[in-house]
């Protein structure tokens, strides 16, 4: 009996041993935990970006006007802007009657433009006008801005449309990046972007039974469904974790270290497309990954998804260019650095032949930065292929260059 006793009462003090040692492990866990959010807070600016929409109509979808935009990726920047009565991460356009009385230069783009990565006074068109002042006054150039990520030239016909026209730009300036050929293809706008909202509600081309393109304004968004809604258990889930500074940095380190695959749900689209008779032909050749998709435009033969983007990207720069020749502004376009790469032009080739073809001239920031003895990785970021401030100024630079070269461009 006494042996019994003997042993219960170790295994009690064992059990309180083990009891003491899972409280004091959880409580350091929860000091370390306390700590890193501390720090965090502390020596982070912040955590998470704001990307907020909305419907204009004859436009699509644009940024609310005068709203705070933040933006990182928790490496190279932690930037915060504002947009402008219009939408657009910019200054305030000037007056249409002060802007038709100088050297106006519009820019417009994609993500490049839009810029949330660096402060507005670092934006390569603010950089132009200020380099024009100092070597070109004489010129009296002033420039705007109007970008937003994620667009080919399909859907920023309406920024020229609605709002850089009535600026009376004497320089009509795009900016063309890697994905536009893909973002200005329906399908693999489609496939690579993956928004069915937000693809419904922007001006997109269509495909007549003859074969012509046409081009389609965009459409008024269906209110959502209640139903479209995460549950508010899965809200309170998001929220809760949106609110740890340390939860978010752990899960960008695990996403960098095990990068999400969206691949499986592009497999299934891809093959569902192939079996529809519209689309078969199409998509011969088609790989089912979207950096795959990407890279088929720098390969040297010509797949079919390809030429397809290469028709509707000539059908945009066309429209663009029959508004600039209407309204008697010069079109040109400025080609990133990235779309040029090291033994693989081709991407910038057949960019530059539908460019000649139209005849509008192409400045080739890459050319320029070579020009200068520099690296064009430098242009970048570490962590983000977008221009940092640097490749900002290389590319008002090239701009500048140009209009030296060019003067007549003012003289409308």
């Amino acid at each position: 009996m006494r042996d019994g006793t003997v042993e219960s009462s170790r295994f009690r003090r064992g059990l309180r041993l083990v009891g003491w040692n899972a409280l004091l492990l959880v409580l350091g866990a929860a000091l370390i935990a306390m700590a890193g959010e501390a720090w965090l807070r502390l020596t982070v600016p912040f955590m998470t970006s704001t990307n907020p929409w909305k419907f204009v109509p004859n436009v699509g979808l644009l940024r609310p006007p005068n709203t705070e935009i933040r933006h990182t990726n928790l490496r190279d920047y932690w930037n915060v802007s504002r947009t402008n009565s219009l939408g657009f991460l910019d200054r305030e356009p000037p007056n249409p009657e002060r802007a038709a009385a100088t050297c106006h230069i519009s820019m417009i783009g994609d993500s490049f433009v839009e810029a949330k990565q660096v402060p507005i006074r670092d934006k390569f068109h603010v950089r132009l006008e200020e380099l024009a002042a100092e070597e070109l006054p004489h010129l009296d150039i002033t420039t705007s801005a109007f970008g937003i990520g994620d667009t080919g030239q399909v859907q920023q016909l309406p920024f020229y449309d609605e709002y850089a026209r009535l600026l009376h730009p004497k320089l009509l300036v795009l900016v063309f990046v890697n994905n536009d050929f893909v973002n200005n293809a329906p399908v693999l706008r489609a496939l690579t972007l993956g928004s069915r909202v937000r693809l419904s509600v922007e001006p997109t081309v269509r495909r007549r039974s003859d074969g012509k393109l046409e081009l389609s304004p965009p459409q008024v968004p269906l209110p959502s469904s209640s139903r479209d809604r995460p549950s508010w258990a899965a809200r309170a889930m998001e929220e809760a974790v949106n609110r740890s500074w340390l939860v978010l940095w752990l899960r960008d380190k695990k996403n960098a270290l095990f990068p999400p695959t969206p691949e499986s749900s592009l497999i299934r689209e891809v093959e569902a497309l192939r079996r529809q008779p519209d689309h078969a032909a199409l998509l011969e050749g088609l790989p089912p990954t979207i950096s795959a998709i990407f890279q088929g435009f720098f390969r040297r033969d010509l797949l079919p998804f390809v030429e397809d983007a290469l028709q509707y990207t000539r059908f945009a720069l066309e429209q663009f260019k029959g508004r600039a020749d209407r309204d008697g502004a010069r079109l040109v376009i400025l080609a990133s650095h990235k779309v040029i790469r090291e033994n693989k032009p081709f991407m910038f080739e057949r960019m530059n032949q539908i460019a000649a073809t139209l005849d509008i001239p192409v400045i080739d920031q890459a050319d320029y930065i070579l020009r200068q003895g520099a690296r064009r990785s430098h242009a970048s970021f570490l962590h983000d292929a977008h221009w940092n401030p640097v490749g900002h100024r290389w590319a008002a630079e090239a701009l500048l260059e140009y209009i030296e070269e060019h003067p007549a461009i003012c003289d409308g």
